[in-house]
């Protein structure tokens, strides 16, 4: 009997903590700080993503923005 009730605590944090890390990874993609937060987890499963996400910052940083629509009125 003690031998269950420490494998299904032992599965029940394991549960938790997977829980934990999908969640937290959802709302830090939402949020758009997924790679400061999620990186070190993220580096464990995919060794390459440090380059992926360095590469997404360097296309993000090249983008220039579009003038809004109030611009184009002002402008002489």
């Amino acid at each position: 009997m003690d031998d269950l009730l420490i494998l299904l605590v032992f599965a029940c944090c394991v549960a938790a903590v997977l829980s934990a890390l999908a969640w937290l990874g959802v709302r830090g993609r939402r949020r758009g700080v997924g790679g400061e937060v999620m990186g070190p987890f993220e580096e464990m499963w995919h060794p390459s993503a440090p380059r992926y996400r360095a590469e997404i910052r360097v296309q993000e940083e090249r983008l220039v923005p579009m003038p809004s629509a109030d611009a184009k009125d002002q402008t002489p």
